[in-house]
């Protein structure tokens, strides 16, 4: 949860470091857009707050989906121009779910158009079933 992230960031900051955290797209207090929600446009909108901040030897955690994204940022962006020291993923998810040839180990589809469909069906209950379901105990 947000308390939870909330007290970890305090825990660090009580020990010296500066804590940033992002509303990525679509999430938290952003505006709700259908648009860009995929991994390529995570690492870049991260890679814009790392460069508006201009931070340097960075400490990237990503949790669930942030997992993925700080996979993406530090492959694409954060290597490339040294601001990366470390890398934490936590109960990470790849930046590719999906079962293609190139990743046969992944998510079939019906899975995500199961989910597209119970989204549009019922949202809440959606949220409700995903919190209670395979992803958390």
């Amino acid at each position: 949860s947000a308390d939870d992230w909330d007290a970890q960031m305090l825990f660090f900051l009580a020990n010296g470091y500066r804590t940033v955290a992002h509303d990525r797209r679509g999430h938290g207090h952003s505006t709700q857009v259908d648009t860009g929600n995929d991994m390529d446009h995570y690492a870049a909108d991260a890679s814009a707050v790392v460069e508006h901040l201009d931070l340097r030897n960075a400490v990237h955690i990503g949790h669930s989906t942030g997992g993925g994204e700080v996979a993406r940022y530090v492959a694409r962006y954060g290597q490339p121009q040294g601001r990366v020291a470390k890398a934490v993923l936590v109960s990470s998810v790849p930046p590719l779910m999906l079962k293609t040839p190139n990743n046969p180990g992944g998510t079939p589809l019906s899975v995500f158009d199961g989910f597209r469909a119970a989204l549009a069906a019922n949202r809440a209950q959606f949220y409700r079933d995903v919190a209670s379901g395979p992803f958390y105990g």
